[in-house]
């Protein structure tokens, strides 16, 4: 029997630590139960299966820009999925570099052995 994939949308924020070049964006108002440790990177879990939030450690180095740019990100989307053993997240961005809108669009894939049901999340600025 195929289980149905089950979707989330939800207003979400993003934190920088500047001094531990540490970038996490989460959902708001959901309810922590766990975390996965993938090297540098760990992802949140809810009571619910789905996936709520990411920490990206030496953040500046893997999304290739100064650490100063990542203090501000006005303009985001952090959307995760879990299907098949496997975690997707993709992270959508416009940051203002001397006046000049860049963007970027980071994908994060990773295995699991952890059973998460097919599901999709969805959070952005508002």
């Amino acid at each position: 029997m195929t289980e149905k994939s089950r979707n989330l949308e939800a207003e979400g924020e993003f934190d920088y630590d500047y001094v531990n070049d540490i970038l996490f964006f989460k959902v708001k108002n959901r309810e922590y139960d766990r975390s996965l440790d993938f090297n540098n990177f760990v992802i949140d879990i809810d009571t619910e299966n789905y996936i709520v939030g990411i920490q990206i450690f030496d953040a500046s180095k893997f999304l290739r820009m100064d650490k100063i740019h990542l203090r501000d990100i006005p303009n985001w989307k952090f959307q995760a999925s879990a299907q098949d053993g496997a975690i997707e997240i993709r992270l959508f961005y416009q940051i203002n570099i001397r006046g000049k809108i860049v963007e970027g669009q980071p994908i994060i894939m990773k295995d699991t052995d952890e059973d998460l049901p097919s599901s999709q999340m969805i959070t952005a600025s508002h």
